[in-house]
């Protein structure tokens, strides 16, 4: 098994690379540019925005779908793991790394708005790839940074270096959106087995056995991120993943109904509920009546 290299500060992922550190935050990286070297895994301290300037040969993503080969861009979170296995060959990557320490975002805006990028949570699989244009963007997203980088720290180069990450951060949001609509069939795909994922569920003994369906666990059956498959089915259906398990929910408990000869307690235990009074109010609040209300209406 491959050691993890564990890179807690940027300056650290420079040494590796063999680059110069002009910031302690943060470092704008040209693959080409520095020297051979073996594969590794790495445990990263802060965020990672990969541009691979390869034929998808580089990364083995797991899958063989792709919309676009010109570039594929990955982000990395804090605390997660990015790399290749070692198999002792010397290569020379191609590309650019983007790296930075959520430190240098204490105090602006982009501190507060990270969360909005979901996309540090995808699995690689579920990578941005990118048109010939789009690549030409975030590259000059990438030089801007570099430049400002280049100009030495001053009072404005905190305000500056994190407005231009803001601005790459939102054209990927952007991108992502195009790339969930070029993929229109596989999204439909995804969908439909995220449907029989929740009836396979609802008629087996899951529910009683780890209670109520989670957007995570359908993600795992998917193989896919869970905010991955929230923001695809978000962009859809324009609801949540957890409103489609509701409404699963709701459907499942309406039909079960029918059965009398059980009670609203009982029915809400099948359905992986703890407490029947949360079945209650969950399906007061979606259906607008109690669930002996319904049971007498219908």
């Amino acid at each position: 098994m491959d050691e993890i290299l564990k890179l807690d500060h940027v300056y650290q992922y420079n040494d590796m690379m063999g680059w110069e550190t002009l910031h302690p935050l943060i470092s704008v990286v040209d693959f080409s540019k520095c020297p051979p070297r073996k594969r590794s895994k790495e445990l990263l301290g802060f965020y990672a925005i990969f541009l691979k300037d390869v034929k998808c040969g580089d990364i083995h993503y797991g899958r063989n779908y792709y919309d676009y080969q010109e570039g594929t861009l990955v982000f990395i979170a804090p605390g997660q793991v990015v790399g290749f296995e070692n198999n002792g060959e010397v290569f020379q990557p191609k590309g650019y790394a983007l790296v930075f320490h959520p430190d240098l975002l204490r105090g602006t805006s982009l501190a507060r708005a990270m969360k909005n990028y979901t996309f540090f949570s995808y699995e690689a699989n579920e990578a941005l790839h990118l048109s010939e244009q789009e690549r030409h963007i975030v590259i000059d997203c990438i030089n801007n940074i570099e430049l400002e980088l280049q100009r030495g720290i001053d009072k404005h180069s905190k305000v500056l270096i994190a407005s231009n990450i803001e601005l790459l951060l939102n054209y990927c949001t952007r991108f992502y959106d195009r790339q969930f609509i070029t993929r229109e069939n596989v999204n439909k795909d995804i969908l439909t087995k995220f449907e029989e994922v929740l009836n396979g569920y609802f008629q087996s003994d899951k529910p009683q056995d780890i209670g109520l369906p989670s957007v995570q666990f359908c993600a795992d059956q998917l193989h896919l991120s869970a905010n991955y498959l929230g923001d695809l089915i978000k962009k859809e259906t324009g609801k949540s993943a957890q409103e489609h398990i509701q409404l699963k929910l709701m459907d499942v408990a309406k039909e079960r109904m029918f059965d009398t000869s059980k009670s609203v307690s009982e029915i809400a235990y099948e359905l992986g509920f703890k407490y029947p009074q949360h079945f209650s109010r969950l399906f007061k609040k979606r259906m607008g009546c109690s669930p002996n209300e319904y049971r007498t209406l219908n």
